[in-house]
């Protein structure tokens, strides 16, 4: 099995001017590396910066030059040179490269960084719209539970599963540097991604074939990122170039998503909710999963019962077979699993609290929807749900119609601003809270609004009988839930 290794972004970066046409750049100041060893090889921030390691920033000024200058570093690359940053590099003769894309400098940092440190590693890539970092993070669990020395960008807070900057480098280079040379990379991709409301064209393409996967994971194509993209055409399209980034490795599809089965794949691998008759696949069927005619996990092993959170138990395992694991090292894997935070957390028993951190229209009707099969009769669900601040009234609007299409009779609805617990970056503005009221109105969905979350769990909790189910959604606006609760209930 062998993947994307021969399509290289990799260069030889003795020489500067390789690297300022890798990212289209534009060099100003000195024309060679000021450190006088060179590039060390590492890609890293600004403030984290060593005497020959390359800085990636969006944007810098002056100030930033000089620093730069004072740290030796080799260069600096940046999209937006503010002030007097230009006449500060001329002056100083520090060499500065400026590019209309940022995503060329850390796509070239991140395979470079992977053959320079890690480059006999076996590379796994993750995107799609829905699921990401809970399928990354259980191939990560997997692999490092049967022993092998593995890395992933995907963590409980998502933190660093970005990769418009240079931290996945970083990372890379910091842990081979501290312990040694890696097995396998598992990287979690955005299917969609931008910088001040731009998109990034062909992103999850770029860093895909940066990372040179021997296996891709493409867990489903919906909406989300509104005003980055704005049709579900958009979405399949910046997906659609990600197999051809793989190249020759093996891609795990959604076999139940109409648009992840009509993209051209060399080597596919399928999973499914229901019996699948491809030898290249594994589905779930009558409470087990299912590989090559045999049961190798029932649901009483798995972490979590949902029906998406098993298709992303279907697209770990998928990846592991392709990746020639054993099957009793992943069926061992599995069931040792511990979810990420605020995916379908369970925070409580008397009532039941779940915690999801559903952000998008599938996401939220997927949660819903799992959530109710667990209602009893005589019990309520009453559903809590932080509107999306500073995302727009686009994903807004979406997020609200799933909710009205989700309702039945067993539902109360509540709102939440949570303007006591989000920054400026994440505070719901008038537009966004109205499209969420008028469009419950107009379906005559009933609702109560808080603006502080504290107060909405609050007023949740005292309604709640001991049988009652509290479901909890939503993305940065309900993340404090859980240590609010802690001293609610």
């Amino acid at each position: 099995m062998h993947s994307a290794k021969d399509e290289k972004f990799s260069l030889d970066l003795t020489e500067i001017q390789n690297l300022v046409d890798a990212v289209d750049g534009q060099l100003v100041g000195n024309d060679e590396y000021f450190s006088i060893d060179g590039f060390t090889g590492r890609f890293t921030f600004l403030n984290d910066a060593h005497t020959g390691d390359i800085v990636i920033r969006h944007w810098i000024n002056d100030t930033g030059i000089k620093m730069a200058f004072n740290k030796n570093i080799a260069c600096l690359i940046t999209q937006t040179p503010k002030d007097c940053a230009v006449e500060m590099a001329e002056k100083l003769n520090f060499p500065l490269i400026i590019t209309d894309k940022i995503e060329l400098a850390n796509a070239v940092a991140l395979s470079n960084t992977i053959d320079k440190y890690t480059p006999n590693s076996t590379n796994v890539v993750i995107t799609g719209t829905n699921g990401k970092s809970t399928t990354s993070h259980l191939i990560y669990h997997i692999l490092n539970n049967a022993g092998y020395h593995v890395l992933t960008n995907t963590d409980s807070e998502s933190e660093f599963n970005t990769l418009i900057d240079p931290m996945v480098s970083k990372l890379i280079s910091d842990k081979v540097k501290e312990t040694g040379e890696l097995d396998y990379l598992v990287i979690e991709v955005s299917e969609v991604q931008g910088w001040l409301g731009k998109l990034m064209k062909n992103h999850a393409a770029l860093m895909s074939k940066a990372i040179k996967p021997n296996v891709g994971v493409i867990t489903n194509i919906a909406m989300d990122h509104i005003g980055l993209v704005n049709s579900i055409e958009e979405v399949y399209d910046e997906i659609s170039a990600v197999p051809k980034a793989i190249g020759d490795g093996i891609c795990i599809l959604n076999h139940d998503d109409e648009l992840v089965m009509k993209l051209d794949v060399e080597h596919p691998f399928y999973t499914s909710m229901s019996k699948l008759d491809e030898e290249n696949a594994v589905y779930f069927e009558d409470g087990k999963i299912i590989y090559n005619n045999k049961a190798i996990l029932t649901s009483d092993d798995l972490p979590f019962t949902g029906s998406h959170f098993i298709q992303n138990i279907l697209s770990a395992v998928g990846a592991c077979i392709a990746l020639g694991l054993r099957i009793d090292t992943i069926v061992n894997g599995v069931k040792s699993y511990k979810a990420l935070n605020r995916r379908f957390a369970k925070l409580n028993d008397e009532p039941l609290i779940y915690d999801d951190f559903a952000h998008n229209p599938d996401g939220i009707k997927a949660t819903i929807s799992e959530t109710l099969k667990l209602l009893g009769e005589n019990q309520k669900l009453y559903v809590v749900c932080a509107i999306r601040g500073s995302r727009g009234v686009e994903i807004n609007q979406l997020n609200v119609e799933a909710i009205v299409e989700s309702m039945d009779d067993n539902i109360e609805l509540f709102l939440s601003s949570s303007n006591d617990v989000v920054n400026d970056l994440n505070f719901v503005e008038d537009e966004e809270r109205e499209v969420f009221f008028n469009t419950l109105n107009e379906n005559n969905v009933e609702y109560t609004h808080f603006d502080n979350l504290e107060d909405c769990l609050k007023e949740v909790y005292g309604k709640a009988g001991k049988e009652d189910i509290i479901l909890l959604l939503g993305a940065q606006g309900m993340d404090p839930a859980e240590s609010i609760l802690k001293n609610i209930i």
